[in-house]
């Protein structure tokens, strides 16, 4: 790559990877914020619930602002927007401050994606996406590896709170964006070609109406792949920690292999979709997370719940590490900084409550000595789910092609 589109790309995955990071530490420390605030597993979920209900806001916000004004400004304000919420939420007083800043965190957060894909996507040659789309996308998967790390670690001497404050680190990646990173070169030509031939009301209302039924697919498609998401990690920690009753040093431990898998999946599938096709690889990934779910759920050493996690995030995020390519090639030149994280944040919208409902399916499961069974609820939902990805993508053949050989500077906007 040329230094430009090394920067940028660097720029992309840095945010992305931090700001999972911040989303992931309310996720390692959620039985600990509980017991400090004195609640129920379940009341403190619905602050993750928030967060991803607020995703898609942030992502329309912001997707307008970049396409109509640029990547690289809005990410710049969304990264010192989501550091500054993470700072304060370690001074929560009590649960309900608590939420009320998950939420907002949730705005920025649901910006972040959509603006460093398509600054990321738009700055690579088509032949290098697929790879670097798998690398941009396991930022997340690092992100929870960062947060399983700072759980072993420093959790013990700085507690949850101290925790959140070292999730302020992001905002000095706003120097680095400043400093290194050019506004894309395919919105200054798509903004050129705009400007010399203004759109009429009636083709405009025409091009939106002709890509609804893309954008309702897309949304569904997004959803899935949420669900799969959330439902395989999100009381993955939990169920560590209360049903197999590991300590935080442990859970980490276990944390960190799971991230690992995420991240070499990511990377393996995204390069290989580049050859193989997009939607054939996540098919793959889909069958195979299936054949996991019993080692992964059921599982009853810690070998086994590694094994199993580190094999279940391999295929989870294998099929997530195609995505930033995919959304950013399906999408319509003219809106990419929009259609592709807007579509995605609505799907997590739509699965927004998985952890609140895989938290109160194991509540009323018991286990045969007491206690929730996170376990079965977990395995019961991811299988479901992964079925609802494998009919998704399938759909996706009849609805648009995939445009992976497409090059994003060629395109004309609509």
């Amino acid at each position: 790559m040329t230094r430009d589109q090394r920067n940028t790309f660097i720029a992309s995955f840095l945010g992305w990877t931090l700001d999972a990071f911040d989303y992931f530490l309310v996720i390692v420390v959620l039985s600990h914020i509980a017991d400090s605030f004195n609640a129920t597993i379940v009341q403190v979920s619905i602050a993750v619930t928030l967060t991803l209900v607020l995703r898609p806001v942030g992502a329309l916000i912001f997707g307008r602002i970049a396409d109509r004004y640029g990547r690289r400004i809005p990410l710049m304000i969304d990264v010192g927007i989501y550091s500054l919420i993470e700072l304060l939420t370690a001074f929560s007083p009590n649960l309900t401050v608590f939420l009320v800043l998950r939420a907002l965190y949730g705005i920025a957060m649901g910006g972040e994606w959509g603006l460093g894909a398509a600054m990321a996507m738009e700055a690579l040659p088509p032949k290098r996406r697929g790879l670097f789309s798998g690398i941009l996308q396991e930022g997340y998967a690092v992100g929870l590896l960062l947060a399983g790390l700072a759980l072993e670690f420093l959790y013990v001497h700085v507690g949850w709170r101290g925790m959140f404050v070292i999730g302020v680190a992001p905002a000095l990646l706003i120097l680095y964006i400043r400093s290194n990173v050019p506004e894309s070169a395919v919105w200054q030509a798509q903004q050129a070609q705009n400007a010399s031939r203004p759109p009429a009301v009636r083709a405009t209302l025409a091009s939106t109406l002709r890509y609804a039924p893309l954008f309702v697919y897309a949304v569904l498609f997004m959803a899935a792949f949420n669900f799969m998401s959330h439902g395989s990690q999100d009381l993955y920690p939990t169920f560590l920690a209360k049903q197999h009753h590991f300590d935080p040093s442990h859970v980490g431990l276990v944390n960190t292999i799971t991230a690992v898998g995420a991240i070499a999946g990511g990377i393996f599938f995204g390069w290989l979709s580049q050859r193989f096709g997009r939607r054939n690889s996540i098919l793959v990934c889909a069958v195979l997370g299936l054949a996991i779910v019993p080692l992964w759920a059921h599982g009853q050493t810690i070998g086994l719940l590694a094994l199993g996690g580190f094999l279940m995030q391999f295929m989870v995020q294998g099929a997530w590490g195609i995505i930033p390519a995919h959304l950013n090639e399906i999408s319509p030149a003219a809106a990419r900084g929009t259609f592709p994280g807007f579509t995605y944040q609505i799907g997590n919208l739509i699965a927004s409550g998985t952890a609140t409902i895989i938290a109160a399916l194991a509540a009323s499961r018991a286990l045969p000595g007491g206690g929730a069974d996170y376990g079965s609820a977990m395995g019961s939902f991811i299988l479901i789910v992964f079925v609802a990805v494998i009919v998704m993508t399938a759909i996706g053949y009849f609805v648009t092609p995939e445009h992976r050989e497409t090059n994003f500077a060629e395109l004309s906007p609509e």
